[in-house]
């Protein structure tokens, strides 16, 4: 489906970390300037009703590259930076479907789902990661800019590594010489609001200990210039056959450093900084495809792993500095909550001459790209495995109106939540303990007539409850 001249399309894949629905221009956002994320949405499709699977990353990633409900696994949470990779041997993901459709395959930027098996040997090859999980190339931060080590790892071996001065990372306790925020926050270029009192990289302390390592490791400011150079860099040789980007960036995650050329630029502080820094390197990838003629056979997807945060541990004046601007849009709640804020992100689909200029309101969730993406490349899923993903390509292409009838997701406990239609349950039950309608602890609402999730109606709807709740327990129990 979809190939132009007998070529299959590229697919770039742009996920941007912990943008809300109310950050970006084409989704109401005044202050911060995204003019080539807005000139997406306004040359193809973009979905008022798009999600990630969970409103935290890890788990978010997980979904997009395995086509599962990471909720289902207990250990798909925010993991460390030296975390065992969380894909199983063999486990077929949206890059290995491409790759069979004959796909070059690229990752560049956040990676955050584990390396490894065991004890991660940071000064040798790096295995299993990215290539194992499908990926031709790779050049990824190992976790977040807040996690050590503060490294970039391209294909299975760290950058820039001295063997003179090796890597030790240890999340539990302190290793080597290094200051830590904790013990010497003079020495710090962005204060602490909590946490991220650890290892000090760049002027910077974050989570975890790090030591060695000291001429690979990052520079905060050069970090979006880095990505992009990367990412256009695998278009440039990769061109002349089909292929996948799945560029994850850093931007907008804490710690917001901008460079220069954005740094103070915007007008609602650092956080709105990094946002139009984001819509830089959108642009870079964007010219890029132009300068090979690629735009009328490259589908180009953009969105945000979760929903948005604005303190996320660093005092960086993120909150002081918003000057009326909305992360979340009118949607209650953000990052790691298990409302609409959490997991409604800006979802974006442009190719040019296929797909046709719009706004949809179809469910779609981010854990149906792998069986969408299969479909556009032609390439059946494998029967020896089950996805949660479901084919909704046609929507994608604005060819359809009719999304998911049914979505599960989940806040940063793995608590989750269904929706069919204008109903929204809320299991506010840990893992493990769910009480069920009969005990009470879940929430509904209607989003049709209460958008903001101010009013819970569950009492009002006890057969909608039962219904919705036991649709809820099928999905948790099917494999």
């Amino acid at each position: 489906m979809g190939e132009a001249g007998g070529r299959k399309p590229n697919i770039v894949l742009i996920l941007s970390d912990d943008v809300g629905y109310g950050d970006i221009g084409c989704y109401g956002a005044r202050l911060p300037r995204t003019p080539h994320i807005d000139g997406l949405a306004q040359c193809g499709q973009r979905f008022t009703d798009g999600h990630s699977d969970a409103s935290v990353c890890t788990p978010s990633r997980y979904a997009i590259l395995s086509g599962m409900y990471a909720w289902r696994r207990a250990d798909a949470r925010i993991l460390p930076g030296d975390a065992e990779l969380l894909f199983a041997d063999h486990q077929t993901t949206l890059p290995m479907l491409l790759k069979e459709a004959g796909y070059k395959t690229g990752c560049v930027g956040k990676w955050h789902m584990g390396l490894g098996r065991g004890e991660i040997n940071w000064n040798g090859v790096i295995a299993p990661g990215p290539r194992e999980v499908g990926f031709d190339y790779s050049f990824i931060i190992p976790a977040t800019a807040d996690r050590v080590p503060c490294v970039y790892v391209e294909d299975g071996r760290v950058v820039g590594l001295d063997p003179k001065d090796p890597i030790r990372v240890d999340y539990t306790k302190l290793v080597g010489d290094d200051p830590t925020g904790r013990d010497e926050p003079y020495l710090l270029k962005m204060k602490l609001s909590e946490g991220h009192d650890g290892t000090i990289v760049d002027g910077v302390s974050r989570i975890g200990y790090m030591t060695g390592g000291n001429s690979a490791r990052w520079v905060d400011e050069k970090m979006a210039g880095t990505l992009a150079e990367k990412a256009t860099a695998f278009i440039d040789r990769s061109f002349e056959e089909p292929f996948f980007l799945y560029l994850a960036t850093s931007d907008i995650h804490v710690p917001r450093m901008p460079n220069e050329q954005f740094a103070a630029k915007s007008q609602c502080g650092v956080r709105c900084d990094v946002i139009e820094q984001l819509d830089w390197t959108v642009g870079r990838v964007l010219a890029t495809l132009e300068k090979h003629k690629l735009m009328e056979n490259t589908l180009i997807l953009f969105s945000s792993d979760n929903g948005p945060v604005v303190d996320d541990g660093y005092a960086d004046g993120s909150v002081e500095n918003l000057h009326g601007h909305t992360p979340s849009g009118r949607w209650r709640g953000g990052k790691y909550s298990l409302y609409e804020g959490g997991t409604r992100v800006p979802l974006i689909a442009f190719w040019r001459g296929h797909i046709p200029v719009g706004v949809s309101d179809a469910v779609v969730s981010q854990t149906d790209l792998l069986a969408s993406m299969a479909a556009l490349a032609g390439v059946a899923l494998p029967d020896k495995q089950k996805f949660d993903s479901e084919n909704v390509l046609p929507v994608l292409l604005g060819q359809s109106e009719h999304g998911r009838d049914v979505l599960v997701e989940a806040d940063v406990r793995q608590r989750t939540a269904i929706r069919v239609g204008k109903w929204k349950l809320l299991d506010m039950n840990l893992p493990g303990a769910q009480a069920g309608p009969a005990g009470k602890n879940c929430e509904l609402y209607d989003l049709e007539t209460d958008p903001g999730e101010t009013t819970d109606v569950a009492g009002q709807h006890a057969d909608v409850v039962a219904d919705m709740w036991d649709k809820l327990e099928k999905i948790r129990k099917r494999a």
